[in-house]
């Protein structure tokens, strides 16, 4: 009898997730539907110990039901190499305990665990400023912790979006005109008087009509959907946890022509999932730590976005195969 695969997801308490849109819970139901074990942890729950990775993991059910979607085991401490497949799926904020979780994570990599995404690639690639290695797909960006570099790039420009490097779900983005007389303590706050990094990108104004759209790579490649955050008519962000409505839409050429500038390269630095941000024809930001956008795409063109990462999963497993360590070797480092 043929033992199955077994897959692990580090994420946040799956009791708190929102059914409707959570994407982690699509990738799970996607991973039980082909058979695999699943085991449940949440960042509290890895540990290294004596150079070993290890989980205090329990066994994940889950559901098509937004009255009962999960039901988990007992706990119980194991290598993490007793995985074939880790899905790190920890939502940001990317902070130093974050840091930390992906030491672990790339222990587990080193013993033969496909992690998803890589560990590696996680610290690497922040998400606004990894942009700078594709500038030929963005529009005018500054990092900075100079407040007068800041205000003579609005200058230069007359619009500015500026934002924090750490931030996310649309907190804490400005946008500003040449005659906001808020600009000098915007940019204060942001740099913490010079102490801090800031991005500051020139305004795009398609965003308005076209909205912030995600569009998800799948070992490179792109999904043929994408997802369109709509502002709402009080706000100016294109983030659904600021009010914005996503709006499915076909792939463009720009769209196409953004994957295949950034998709290869990042699948070939171990980037299965990544959510590209792209208002009018440039992107934003590169979304490698938890891409969302999968269930309202999935509603929408009733399509099935987990079975496709899940099956992108299995070529990397087939195409690197290798036997599951015992729990001695395991403890020895083997």
């Amino acid at each position: 009898m043929t033992t199955p695969k077994r897959l692990g997801v580090v994420m946040d308490p799956i009791g708190a997730i929102t059914y409707a849109k959570d994407s982690t819970l699509a990738m799970l139901l996607a991973a039980q539907e082909r058979g695999y074990a699943r085991a449940y942890l949440e960042q509290k729950d890895l540990l290294l110990r004596d150079g070993v990775a290890y989980g205090r993991m329990r066994a994940l059910t889950v559901g098509a039901d937004p009255a009962n979607w999960f039901t988990l085991g007992e706990p119980a401490l194991a290598p993490l190499s007793a995985l074939d497949c880790l899905l790190m799926r920890k939502d940001p904020p990317f902070d130093t305990e974050y840091i930390y979780s992906t030491y672990i994570l790339e222990r587990a990599e080193e013993a033969g665990v496909l992690v998803v995404n890589r560990p590696q690639g996680l610290r690497d690639m922040n998400e606004k400023v990894y942009t700078a290695w594709f500038p030929q797909c963005c529009a005018p960006t500054l990092i900075t912790r100079d407040m007068g570099e800041m205000g003579a790039f609005l200058r230069e420009h007359g619009k500015v979006v500026v934002k924090p490097l750490d931030g996310m779900g649309g907190r804490s983005i400005f946008v500003l005109g040449n005659d906001d007389l808020n600009a000098r303590v915007v940019f204060e706050t942001l740099t913490d008087y010079g102490r801090r990094f800031a991005i500051a990108q020139r305004y795009i104004p398609e965003i308005a009509k076209s909205g912030d759209s995600r569009v998800l790579l799948i070992d490179g490649e792109p999904v043929p959907y994408a997802l369109a955050r709509i502002p709402s008519p009080e706000d100016h962000r294109g983030n659904l946890a600021a009010g914005a409505r996503g709006v499915g839409r076909p792939l463009n050429d720009r769209d196409r022509w953004l994957a295949r500038e950034i998709g290869p390269r990042l699948a070939a630095k171990g980037m299965l999932l990544v959510g590209l941000d792209v208002i009018g024809g440039f992107v934003t930001e590169i979304n490698v730590t938890s891409p969302t956008g999968i269930r309202e795409l999935d509603k929408q063109f009733g399509i099935r976005i987990g079975d496709l990462v899940m099956a992108a999963i299995e070529q990397r497993l087939a195409a690197a195969p290798r036997r599951r360590p015992t729990a001695a070797a395991a403890r020895a480092g083997g």
